[in-house]
């Protein structure tokens, strides 16, 4: 599973690379699978295409608030997976992460949303906390937590491996992606949350879909 995923995402990113080659008015690829659809227009029978779109979810946010997908309606928004007390790329990945937040700080466009995959110890006020250490003083960027089935389940909608994992570093086994998804919940982006360069290239990617929902 996690080879698949890695894989779908690695291709993900190259393809993203490519697109990146192209002019300065160049908007980025739909990933995930795409269902051709026949439907009537005008009369005539023609071919759309029915995206992968992340589903309806709702978990409970560090102020011990349901959140849905109602937060993030007509926004771009960027998610990942990480847990608190992360001995491995939590750290590097959030951090990374905190740049794009203060680039678009105020920017009502954009959100951002972590989900805890620490459904034991990740409480509310243990995000609060976290998030306040890490320098976050809105509700731009939401940290969520819920139940295991819940949390994992969404995460394989993002195209993000995540598992619990006595074996791991801190116990759990994820990938550090940070996953650009469009105001019709479709993947538009993944970076690796723990390389400088595609950290560059995220803040790219936001300014060029920022253009396309301007």
């Amino acid at each position: 599973m996690k080879k698949i995923l890695l894989m779908g995402l690695s291709a993900c990113m190259a393809a993203s690379l490519f697109f990146s080659c192209s002019s300065s008015d160049r908007k980025l690829p739909i990933y995930g699978e795409r269902t051709p659809v026949e439907k009537e227009v005008d009369g005539k029978q023609v071919v759309d295409t029915i995206y992968h779109t992340i589903p309806d979810f709702s978990f409970l946010n560090q102020d011990s608030v349901q959140l849905t997908q109602d937060f993030f309606k007509g926004k771009i928004y960027v998610a990942n997976f990480f847990f608190t007390h992360c001995p491995s790329i939590c750290p590097t990945m959030q951090r990374n992460l905190l740049k794009a937040y203060e680039k678009y700080k105020g920017n009502e466009k954009i959100a951002f949303l972590s989900h805890s995959i620490d459904f034991k110890y990740d409480s509310p006020s243990i995000l609060k906390d976290y998030a306040t250490k890490l320098g976050v003083t809105n509700d731009q960027w939401q940290f969520v937590t819920g139940s295991k089935a819940a949390i994992y389940g969404i995460s394989d909608k993002y195209m993000v491996f995540t598992k619990e994992d006595p074996n791991a570093p801190g116990g759990y086994d994820h990938q550090g992606y940070l996953v650009i998804i469009d105001p019709d919940r479709r993947i538009r982006g993944a970076y690796d949350g723990t390389d400088d360069e595609q950290v560059s290239k995220l803040l790219e990617d936001l300014d060029v879909i920022l253009a396309e929902y301007k």
